[in-house]
Protein backbone atom coordinates (compact mmCIF):
# COMPACT_ATOMS: atom_id res chain seq x y z
CA UNK A 1 0.00 0.00 0.00
CA UNK A 2 0.87 3.36 -0.50
CA UNK A 3 3.56 3.79 2.73
CA UNK A 4 3.12 7.68 4.26
CA UNK A 5 6.94 6.92 5.82
CA UNK A 6 10.02 5.40 4.26
CA UNK A 7 11.54 2.41 5.43
CA UNK A 8 15.12 3.41 7.35
CA UNK A 9 17.42 0.33 7.34
CA UNK A 10 17.79 -0.78 10.54
CA UNK A 11 20.30 1.05 12.89
CA UNK A 12 23.86 -0.92 13.60
CA UNK A 13 23.92 -1.47 17.10
CA UNK A 14 26.66 1.36 17.54
CA UNK A 15 23.90 3.86 17.08
CA UNK A 16 21.49 4.49 19.85
CA UNK A 17 17.63 5.03 18.01
CA UNK A 18 15.14 7.24 18.78
CA UNK A 19 11.64 6.57 19.73
CA UNK A 20 9.13 7.75 16.94
CA UNK A 21 5.91 8.23 18.25
CA UNK A 22 2.72 8.07 16.59
CA UNK A 23 -0.36 9.84 17.17
CA UNK A 24 -3.02 8.16 16.30
CA UNK A 25 -6.94 8.90 16.30
CA UNK A 26 -9.22 6.66 17.26
CA UNK A 27 -12.60 7.05 16.30
CA UNK A 28 -14.76 3.61 18.09
CA UNK A 29 -18.69 5.16 16.88
CA UNK A 30 -21.46 3.20 16.92
CA UNK A 31 -22.91 0.04 17.26
CA UNK A 32 -20.46 -2.74 17.22
CA UNK A 33 -17.72 -0.31 16.71
CA UNK A 34 -16.65 0.49 20.48
CA UNK A 35 -16.38 -3.56 20.76
CA UNK A 36 -14.26 -4.19 17.81
CA UNK A 37 -12.44 -1.22 17.88
CA UNK A 38 -11.47 -2.03 21.83
CA UNK A 39 -10.17 -5.53 20.65
CA UNK A 40 -7.79 -3.95 17.95
CA UNK A 41 -6.58 -1.44 20.42
CA UNK A 42 -5.46 -4.60 22.63
CA UNK A 43 -4.06 -6.56 19.98
CA UNK A 44 -2.01 -3.21 19.62
CA UNK A 45 -1.11 -3.09 23.55
CA UNK A 46 -0.02 -6.34 23.43
CA UNK A 47 2.62 -5.90 20.40
CA UNK A 48 3.66 -2.35 21.90
CA UNK A 49 7.02 -3.64 23.86
CA UNK A 50 8.16 -5.31 20.98
CA UNK A 51 8.21 -2.11 19.21
CA UNK A 52 11.35 -0.37 20.64
CA UNK A 53 11.68 1.78 18.60
CA UNK A 54 8.31 3.18 17.79
CA UNK A 55 5.27 4.10 20.38
CA UNK A 56 1.94 4.34 19.15
CA UNK A 57 -0.26 7.25 21.36
CA UNK A 58 -3.62 7.05 21.09
CA UNK A 59 -6.46 9.50 21.14
CA UNK A 60 -10.30 8.61 21.09
CA UNK A 61 -12.53 11.07 19.70
CA UNK A 62 -16.33 11.27 19.30
CA UNK A 63 -17.77 10.76 16.36
CA UNK A 64 -21.07 8.66 14.45
CA UNK A 65 -24.85 8.99 14.80
CA UNK A 66 -24.17 8.77 18.64
CA UNK A 67 -22.47 11.74 19.04
CA UNK A 68 -25.11 13.65 16.09
CA UNK A 69 -27.77 13.26 18.75
CA UNK A 70 -25.79 14.54 21.44
CA UNK A 71 -25.03 17.79 19.43
CA UNK A 72 -26.25 17.49 15.97
CA UNK A 73 -22.97 16.81 14.47
CA UNK A 74 -21.63 13.76 13.45
CA UNK A 75 -17.85 14.65 12.79
CA UNK A 76 -17.41 17.52 15.06
CA UNK A 77 -14.49 19.96 13.77
CA UNK A 78 -12.39 18.85 16.88
CA UNK A 79 -12.42 15.43 16.06
CA UNK A 80 -11.96 16.58 11.76
CA UNK A 81 -8.85 18.27 12.77
CA UNK A 82 -7.35 15.50 15.15
CA UNK A 83 -7.57 13.51 12.23
CA UNK A 84 -5.94 15.79 10.17
CA UNK A 85 -2.92 15.86 12.14
CA UNK A 86 -2.53 12.45 13.18
CA UNK A 87 -0.30 9.91 11.82
CA UNK A 88 -3.32 7.69 11.00
CA UNK A 89 -6.86 6.79 12.25
CA UNK A 90 -8.23 3.75 13.13
CA UNK A 91 -11.95 3.65 13.03
CA UNK A 92 -14.66 0.87 14.09
CA UNK A 93 -17.60 1.87 12.52
CA UNK A 94 -20.20 5.06 12.18
CA UNK A 95 -23.70 5.06 11.44
CA UNK A 96 -27.24 3.90 12.33
CA UNK A 97 -30.17 3.09 10.16
CA UNK A 98 -32.43 4.25 12.34
CA UNK A 99 -30.34 7.71 12.79
CA UNK A 100 -30.79 9.94 9.39
CA UNK A 101 -30.65 13.20 8.02
CA UNK A 102 -33.90 15.13 7.39
CA UNK A 103 -33.66 13.90 3.70
CA UNK A 104 -33.69 10.25 4.62
CA UNK A 105 -29.79 9.62 3.86
CA UNK A 106 -28.12 7.94 6.74
CA UNK A 107 -25.28 9.63 8.37
CA UNK A 108 -22.23 8.81 6.62
CA UNK A 109 -18.84 10.45 8.39
CA UNK A 110 -16.75 8.00 7.25
CA UNK A 111 -17.67 8.90 3.28
CA UNK A 112 -16.87 12.72 4.92
CA UNK A 113 -13.98 11.51 6.23
CA UNK A 114 -12.81 10.11 3.23
CA UNK A 115 -13.64 13.37 0.51
CA UNK A 116 -12.39 16.48 2.86
CA UNK A 117 -8.22 14.39 3.60
CA UNK A 118 -9.00 13.36 -0.06
CA UNK A 119 -8.24 9.54 0.62
CA UNK A 120 -8.81 8.78 -2.60
CA UNK A 121 -6.69 4.96 -2.81
CA UNK A 122 -9.20 2.47 -0.93
CA UNK A 123 -7.97 -0.50 -0.53
CA UNK A 124 -9.67 -4.09 0.15
CA UNK A 125 -7.73 -6.91 0.38
CA UNK A 126 -9.47 -10.69 1.25
CA UNK A 127 -8.00 -13.47 1.86
CA UNK A 128 -9.43 -17.51 2.68
CA UNK A 129 -8.05 -18.81 5.53
CA UNK A 130 -9.78 -21.97 5.96
CA UNK A 131 -11.61 -24.20 3.60
CA UNK A 132 -14.60 -24.22 5.72
CA UNK A 133 -15.20 -20.45 5.66
CA UNK A 134 -15.59 -20.23 2.18
CA UNK A 135 -18.91 -20.82 0.50
CA UNK A 136 -17.36 -21.88 -2.79
CA UNK A 137 -16.53 -25.41 -3.34
CA UNK A 138 -13.04 -26.88 -3.41
CA UNK A 139 -11.46 -23.38 -2.06
CA UNK A 140 -7.96 -23.77 0.41
CA UNK A 141 -6.09 -21.52 2.71
CA UNK A 142 -4.58 -19.51 0.29
CA UNK A 143 -6.88 -20.24 -3.07
CA UNK A 144 -8.59 -16.58 -2.60
CA UNK A 145 -6.44 -14.00 -2.40
CA UNK A 146 -7.64 -11.06 -3.82
CA UNK A 147 -7.10 -7.00 -3.43
CA UNK A 148 -10.15 -4.62 -4.78
CA UNK A 149 -8.77 -0.72 -5.28
CA UNK A 150 -11.86 1.28 -5.14
CA UNK A 151 -11.47 5.49 -6.00
CA UNK A 152 -13.24 6.70 -2.88
CA UNK A 153 -13.91 10.63 -4.13
CA UNK A 154 -15.59 10.55 -7.40
CA UNK A 155 -17.75 8.19 -9.52
CA UNK A 156 -21.29 8.05 -8.83
CA UNK A 157 -21.27 9.27 -4.98
CA UNK A 158 -20.14 12.34 -6.09
CA UNK A 159 -23.01 14.44 -6.08
CA UNK A 160 -24.31 12.35 -2.83
CA UNK A 161 -24.91 16.06 -0.66
CA UNK A 162 -27.22 17.38 -3.47
CA UNK A 163 -30.80 17.32 -1.92
CA UNK A 164 -34.16 16.66 -3.64
CA UNK A 165 -37.82 17.71 -3.14
CA UNK A 166 -39.89 14.52 -1.26
CA UNK A 167 -42.46 15.93 -3.69
CA UNK A 168 -39.97 15.61 -6.86
CA UNK A 169 -40.93 13.76 -10.03
CA UNK A 170 -37.47 13.33 -10.81
CA UNK A 171 -34.05 13.06 -8.99
CA UNK A 172 -30.76 12.47 -11.19
CA UNK A 173 -27.22 11.18 -9.61
CA UNK A 174 -24.39 12.39 -11.54
CA UNK A 175 -21.28 10.22 -12.40
CA UNK A 176 -18.26 12.26 -12.33
CA UNK A 177 -14.80 10.64 -13.46
CA UNK A 178 -12.01 13.06 -13.76
CA UNK A 179 -8.41 12.48 -15.57
CA UNK A 180 -6.49 13.35 -12.06
CA UNK A 181 -8.85 10.75 -9.91
CA UNK A 182 -8.33 8.18 -12.24
CA UNK A 183 -4.61 8.54 -13.39
CA UNK A 184 -3.70 8.53 -9.36
CA UNK A 185 -5.87 6.00 -8.30
CA UNK A 186 -4.66 3.89 -11.60
CA UNK A 187 -1.56 4.11 -10.02
CA UNK A 188 -1.92 3.55 -6.89
CA UNK A 189 -3.57 -0.09 -8.36
CA UNK A 190 -0.54 -0.96 -10.53
CA UNK A 191 2.08 -0.04 -7.62
CA UNK A 192 -0.11 -2.19 -5.48
CA UNK A 193 0.16 -5.32 -8.25
CA UNK A 194 3.69 -5.72 -8.01
CA UNK A 195 3.52 -6.67 -4.24
CA UNK A 196 1.43 -9.04 -5.35
CA UNK A 197 1.34 -11.17 -8.90
CA UNK A 198 1.45 -8.46 -11.34
CA UNK A 199 -2.09 -8.15 -12.81
CA UNK A 200 -4.75 -5.86 -12.53
CA UNK A 201 -8.11 -6.03 -13.84
CA UNK A 202 -10.27 -2.50 -14.70
CA UNK A 203 -13.66 -3.32 -13.52
CA UNK A 204 -15.96 -0.96 -15.36
CA UNK A 205 -19.07 -0.56 -17.83
CA UNK A 206 -17.48 0.89 -20.95
CA UNK A 207 -20.06 -0.47 -23.42
CA UNK A 208 -22.90 1.52 -22.06
CA UNK A 209 -21.76 4.21 -20.15
CA UNK A 210 -19.04 7.37 -21.39
CA UNK A 211 -17.84 8.24 -18.33
CA UNK A 212 -16.45 4.94 -18.02
CA UNK A 213 -15.35 4.80 -21.37
CA UNK A 214 -13.50 7.63 -20.18
CA UNK A 215 -12.29 5.54 -17.09
CA UNK A 216 -10.84 3.11 -19.34
CA UNK A 217 -9.30 5.30 -21.87
CA UNK A 218 -7.37 6.88 -18.82
CA UNK A 219 -6.95 3.64 -17.49
CA UNK A 220 -5.39 2.23 -20.43
CA UNK A 221 -2.74 5.12 -20.88
CA UNK A 222 -1.51 4.81 -17.30
CA UNK A 223 -0.71 0.77 -18.01
CA UNK A 224 1.68 1.68 -20.34
CA UNK A 225 3.61 3.19 -17.63
CA UNK A 226 3.59 -0.51 -16.11
CA UNK A 227 4.76 -2.69 -18.69
CA UNK A 228 5.35 -5.38 -16.19
CA UNK A 229 2.30 -5.82 -14.90
CA UNK A 230 -0.68 -7.46 -16.91
CA UNK A 231 -4.05 -5.23 -17.34
CA UNK A 232 -6.97 -6.32 -18.59
CA UNK A 233 -11.04 -5.39 -18.41
CA UNK A 234 -14.15 -6.66 -17.54
CA UNK A 235 -17.72 -5.40 -17.30
CA UNK A 236 -18.95 -5.05 -13.59
CA UNK A 237 -21.78 -7.75 -14.19
CA UNK A 238 -19.42 -10.12 -15.76
CA UNK A 239 -17.20 -9.45 -13.02
CA UNK A 240 -19.49 -10.78 -10.21
CA UNK A 241 -20.25 -13.88 -12.22
CA UNK A 242 -16.55 -14.83 -12.72
CA UNK A 243 -16.40 -13.77 -9.04
CA UNK A 244 -18.12 -16.73 -8.38
CA UNK A 245 -17.23 -18.92 -11.13
CA UNK A 246 -13.53 -18.23 -10.98
CA UNK A 247 -12.49 -16.07 -8.69
CA UNK A 248 -8.68 -16.90 -8.87
CA UNK A 249 -8.28 -14.99 -12.49
CA UNK A 250 -8.44 -11.83 -10.58
CA UNK A 251 -5.09 -10.65 -8.28
CA UNK A 252 -5.97 -6.43 -8.40
CA UNK A 253 -9.75 -5.23 -9.42
CA UNK A 254 -9.73 -1.55 -9.76
CA UNK A 255 -13.36 -0.25 -9.87
CA UNK A 256 -15.28 3.60 -9.28
CA UNK A 257 -16.19 4.59 -6.11
CA UNK A 258 -19.98 2.23 -6.44
CA UNK A 259 -19.30 -0.39 -8.25
CA UNK A 260 -15.95 -0.51 -5.34
CA UNK A 261 -19.13 -0.29 -2.63
CA UNK A 262 -20.47 -3.36 -3.46
CA UNK A 263 -17.86 -5.49 -5.12
CA UNK A 264 -15.82 -5.54 -2.04
CA UNK A 265 -19.12 -6.90 -0.27
CA UNK A 266 -19.12 -9.54 -2.83
CA UNK A 267 -15.55 -11.02 -2.07
CA UNK A 268 -15.89 -10.92 1.60
CA UNK A 269 -18.66 -13.27 1.08
CA UNK A 270 -16.23 -15.54 -0.60
CA UNK A 271 -13.91 -15.90 2.27
CA UNK A 272 -16.13 -16.17 4.88
CA UNK A 273 -18.27 -12.40 5.61
CA UNK A 274 -17.31 -8.91 6.14
CA UNK A 275 -16.22 -9.75 9.29
CA UNK A 276 -13.16 -11.29 7.77
CA UNK A 277 -12.78 -7.99 5.61
CA UNK A 278 -10.31 -5.39 6.54
CA UNK A 279 -9.90 -1.61 4.72
CA UNK A 280 -7.46 1.54 4.61
CA UNK A 281 -8.70 4.66 2.98
CA UNK A 282 -5.41 6.11 1.98
CA UNK A 283 -4.17 10.08 0.72
CA UNK A 284 -1.12 11.10 0.03
CA UNK A 285 -1.10 12.37 3.59
CA UNK A 286 -3.54 10.82 5.47
CA UNK A 287 -4.85 7.43 5.95
CA UNK A 288 -7.85 5.99 8.13
CA UNK A 289 -8.23 2.18 8.39
CA UNK A 290 -11.42 0.46 9.38
CA UNK A 291 -13.46 -3.01 8.73
CA UNK A 292 -15.43 -2.87 5.85
CA UNK A 293 -18.34 -3.43 7.73
CA UNK A 294 -21.05 -1.50 9.17
CA UNK A 295 -22.04 -1.07 12.52
CA UNK A 296 -24.52 -4.04 12.96
CA UNK A 297 -26.67 -2.67 15.53
CA UNK A 298 -28.65 -6.16 15.95
CA UNK A 299 -25.79 -7.70 17.53
CA UNK A 300 -24.29 -4.71 18.92
CA UNK A 301 -23.70 -5.11 23.12
CA UNK A 302 -24.01 -9.06 22.70
CA UNK A 303 -20.63 -9.68 22.62
CA UNK A 304 -20.23 -11.96 19.58
CA UNK A 305 -19.04 -9.12 16.66
CA UNK A 306 -16.11 -10.78 14.96
CA UNK A 307 -13.08 -8.34 15.70
CA UNK A 308 -10.94 -10.07 12.81
CA UNK A 309 -11.77 -7.19 10.63
CA UNK A 310 -10.80 -4.62 12.79
CA UNK A 311 -7.77 -6.40 14.15
CA UNK A 312 -6.48 -6.93 10.35
CA UNK A 313 -7.09 -3.08 9.39
CA UNK A 314 -5.25 -2.41 12.36
CA UNK A 315 -2.58 -4.65 10.79
CA UNK A 316 -3.28 -2.58 7.67
CA UNK A 317 -2.08 0.55 9.19
CA UNK A 318 0.77 -0.54 11.07
CA UNK A 319 2.42 -1.51 7.54
CA UNK A 320 1.44 1.61 6.24
CA UNK A 321 3.53 4.06 8.81
CA UNK A 322 6.00 2.15 7.28
CA UNK A 323 8.65 1.98 10.69
CA UNK A 324 11.00 -1.17 10.66
CA UNK A 325 9.10 -2.11 13.98
CA UNK A 326 5.50 -1.14 13.20
CA UNK A 327 5.87 -3.50 9.69
CA UNK A 328 7.24 -6.59 11.40
CA UNK A 329 4.26 -5.95 14.09
CA UNK A 330 2.21 -6.15 10.89
CA UNK A 331 3.43 -9.60 9.92
CA UNK A 332 3.19 -10.95 13.44
CA UNK A 333 -0.49 -9.94 13.34
CA UNK A 334 -1.35 -11.03 9.97
CA UNK A 335 0.67 -14.73 11.23
CA UNK A 336 -1.23 -14.49 14.46
CA UNK A 337 -5.12 -14.77 12.76
CA UNK A 338 -3.52 -17.11 9.96
CA UNK A 339 -2.68 -19.91 12.92
CA UNK A 340 -5.63 -19.21 14.86
CA UNK A 341 -8.09 -19.48 11.46
CA UNK A 342 -6.23 -23.01 10.60
CA UNK A 343 -8.15 -24.27 13.55
CA UNK A 344 -11.63 -24.61 12.46
CA UNK A 345 -13.26 -25.03 16.12
CA UNK A 346 -12.35 -21.00 16.21
CA UNK A 347 -15.04 -18.73 14.90
CA UNK A 348 -17.43 -15.98 16.07
CA UNK A 349 -20.95 -16.65 15.55
CA UNK A 350 -21.05 -15.15 11.61
CA UNK A 351 -18.65 -18.23 10.72
CA UNK A 352 -20.74 -20.39 12.81
CA UNK A 353 -18.61 -20.46 16.02
CA UNK A 354 -19.05 -20.22 19.44
CA UNK A 355 -16.24 -17.99 20.62
CA UNK A 356 -17.20 -14.59 21.71
CA UNK A 357 -15.03 -10.91 20.68
CA UNK A 358 -12.78 -11.00 23.38
CA UNK A 359 -12.33 -15.08 23.23
CA UNK A 360 -11.28 -15.16 19.82
CA UNK A 361 -8.68 -11.81 20.56
CA UNK A 362 -7.58 -13.80 23.18
CA UNK A 363 -6.98 -16.59 20.73
CA UNK A 364 -5.05 -14.03 18.26
CA UNK A 365 -3.10 -12.51 21.29
CA UNK A 366 -1.65 -15.99 22.29
CA UNK A 367 -0.41 -16.65 19.01
CA UNK A 368 1.45 -13.40 18.93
Amino acid sequence: MPLKHSVDPAPSASVATTERVFEIAVLPGDGIGPEVCAEALRVLCHLQPAMRGARLAFTEQPVGAAEYLRHGDPLPEAAFEACRRADAVLLGAMGLPSVRWPDGRELTPQIDLRERLDLYCGLRPVRLYHTNDSPLKNFHAGDLDLLLVRENTEGLFSTRHHGHSVNADRVCDLMTITRRGTERIARAAFRESRKRRGHVTLVDKANVMPSMVFFRQVFNDVAKEFPDVQADHVYVDAASLFLIKDPRRFDVLLTENLFGDILSDLIAALVGGMGMAPSADIGDECAVFQPSHGTAPDIAGKGIANPTAMILSAAMMLEWLAHPDTVAAAARIRRAVEQVYADPTLRTADLGGRLTTTQLTDKIIEQL
